[in-house]
């Protein structure tokens, strides 16, 4: 992956469009050149203004039961019709109603992006891979640099809207670096920062539903190892350069410090 190419999909990346391979190559270009990655970091730095500044509404209750009514009848009149010719009144009624108790129902904000083009996110996986790789570009790897907990945990605080742990490992051999906030899912998430030797092991936590998962290994991608888990209602990646069992040590030094 060259310059052009690169910036051209720049867009596309930065809205989790591209395959996951794809995705892979574009972040590793960014980690070695600085000119594709100026123009990343100002692109990147546009879209978090617009989703921070987004303001979020509730609709009324009594708006929320007109659209619900609205949209029944528009079902009843479908059920009733025995074909419905594509871009007729009724469907695209019916389309835009569903769209409004959508909004409605769950006060969701909508931002168009790319054309009006919002396709699902990539995995978890590639996602936390191309945000370590482009950790590891100059000054791109915290946004608060500290090896004290008490400096790090409280700077997530009104940046996140969940307090992740930020336990201290130097007297295991892993000292805390610092801590930055990054894109997981097309949300925010805490990224704590820790060293091991030569090597640096990013830590990924966000707010998830769901049982409690024990610590699984994910496949090794261009060198880079990656772990998961769930616990307490956060889920937890962990990505790496460093080999598979130290990770897993890290992991478990993790858990047992909560």
């Amino acid at each position: 992956m060259n310059c052009a190419p690169t910036r051209e999909l720049l867009s596309a990346y930065i809205d989790g469009e591209l395959p996951p391979d794809q995705a892979t190559e574009i972040a590793e270009h960014l980690a070695s050149c600085a000119t594709c990655s100026r123009d990343y970091e100002a692109m990147l730095a546009t879209v978090r203004t617009l989703r921070e500044g987004l303001v979020r509404f509730h609709a009324p209750d009594l708006l929320r039961a007109r659209v619900r009514t609205a949209l029944r009848e528009e079902q009843e009149e479908a059920a009733t019709t025995p074909t419905v010719r594509r871009g007729s009144r009724v469907a695209w009624r019916t389309v835009a109603a569903a769209m409004m108790i959508a909004v409605a129902s769950s006060g969701v904000t909508l931002l168009a992006t790319g054309g009006g083009r919002r396709l699902a996110p990539e995995s978890a996986s590639e996602e936390v891979l191309a945000s370590h790789i482009r950790s590891l570009m100059p000054e791109h790897l915290t946004d608060v640099r500290s090896s004290d907990q008490h400096n790090v945990k409280p700077w997530f605080n009104g940046r996140l809207d969940f307090s992740p742990a930020v336990p201290r490992l130097e007297d295991q051999g892993f000292p805390l670096l610092g801590g930055r906030v990054d894109y997981v899912h097309e949300r925010p998430v805490a990224v704590v920062v820790y060293g091991r030797r030569q090597h640096i092991i990013n830590v990924f936590s966000w707010p998830a539903d769901g049982r409690d998962e024990p610590v699984q290994p994910q496949e090794a991608r261009h060198g880079y190892n990656m772990l998961r888990w769930r616990s307490g209602g956060v889920e937890h990646w962990v990505a790496s350069d460093l080999n598979a069992a130290e990770l897993r040590q890290f992991a478990g030094l993790l858990q047992s410090a909560r």
